[in-house]
């Protein structure tokens, strides 16, 4: 199994191209993370158990008391009602009134959420206040299936989603219009990135405006000054939708736990000579029963031993493995006909060897 490589009726420079507003974002529009804790009912014989999850039991006779029913003295054993953690993500400049998605996670030692219903609970930010309010039936993908020799397990059934489930009952309070300065933030921070952006949105403003408003402050971020005349929405909108070519470093990222290779654009492998062989050992075990003759007075039956050891090393190809760029360097470890594994170590091996001209990176 060889590494793949894009047909080559397709240019980098077609692949290369990238909108500003998909390699930038703007500073201080951000989202903002709520969590809630909450209580899940109608579930069919799946939740959670009083004895092991008592924070369930608790929380459920705290809402019955908030209903005007008083179950203080009384041991509840439904297994009806799981204890879960909902969380949400609030989008910027979000007025009240709109919905968000919220994701929905068993906290107890609930089998499955599946068919269950989230009561009103409050979702609050890192500052304590409440921004959000959940409720609703959950969407569950995953499914469990259980007998007494065999149990089935599809996805994850104590997690689910709620569709715009999520009220929002207060605002941020932050304006678009009220943003200090106007800030472009890279996704991948790059010199030469930061560079070429400020000079697209130069070109374009100094056509349309007659004046330069970009500036790169580092390898981050891209100062810009509004031109006259303009609101800040259509002048974003306008800036977001020029092209620019982002540089990328030179960079291998191996993940050895599914065997993927990815081999950036800009990768370069000094001449290097490269074999690759695998010895593999195998020790088999046959023991043997001895028994005593018929009819003998003594004797007793032992177990002999019997281990057969094969060794077989396959013998490794030697190639030349280099170029000045990818698809040379893809040609060159396809041609040694090696498996995800084998290359790994092989990447690994010219790294250490001082010819990888590229950050190695292992997940």
């Amino acid at each position: 199994m060889g590494i793949a490589l894009a047909s080559p009726a397709i240019t980098d420079a077609a692949h290369a191209m990238a909108r500003i507003k998909d390699i930038a974002t703007l500073e201080g529009v951000r989202a903002n993370q709520l969590v809630g804790y909450g209580l899940v009912i109608g579930l069919n014989g799946s939740g959670d158990s009083m004895r092991n999850s008592p924070f369930t039991e608790q929380s459920l006779q705290s809402m019955l008391d908030s209903l005007g029913v008083n179950v203080r003295d009384t041991r509840l054993r439904t297994r009806n009602v799981a204890a879960v953690v909902v969380t949400a993500e609030l989008p910027a400049f979000i007025g009240k009134g709109g919905r968000v998605d919220v994701s929905v996670s068993s906290l107890g030692d609930a089998t499955s959420l599946k068919g269950g219903t989230l009561i009103a609970t409050p979702l609050m930010a890192a500052n304590g206040s409440v921004y959000a309010l959940a409720q609703g039936p959950l969407a569950v993908s995953g499914f469990s299936a259980e007998g007494d020799a065999e149990s089935l397990n599809n996805g994850t059934p104590t997690a689910g989603r709620i569709p715009s489930g999520a009220v929002i009952e207060r605002e941020i309070g932050d304006s678009f219009e009220d943003i200090p300065a106007l800030v472009l933030q890279l996704n991948n921070p790059d010199f030469r990135t930061a560079v070429r952006v400020a000079d697209a949105i130069n070109n374009h403003t100094l056509n349309r405006y007659g004046v330069r408003v970009a500036r790169e402050r580092d390898l981050r971020s891209i100062v810009l000054r509004m031109p006259k005349r303009m609101t800040v929405t259509r002048f974003i909108a306008e800036i977001e939708g020029l092209s620019v070519q982002p540089d990328q470093p030179a960079r291998v990222v191996v993940d050895e736990r599914t065997g993927t290779v990815v081999i950036g654009k800009n990768v370069q492998v000094s001449t290097v000579a490269v074999t690759h062989g695998n010895l593999t050992v195998r020790v088999v075990e046959t023991p043997e029963a001895s028994q005593p003759a018929p009819f003998a007075r003594k004797g007793e039956t032992v177990v002999l031993p019997r281990t057969f050891i094969n060794a077989d090393e396959q013998g490794g190809q030697l190639a030349i493995v280099g170029g000045s760029d990818l698809q040379t360097l893809v040609r060159g470890l396809n041609r040694i006909g090696l498996k995800p594994t084998g290359i790994i170590a092989i990447l690994q091996a010219i790294k250490t060897s001082g010819a990888l001209q590229a950050e190695l990176v292992i997940q």
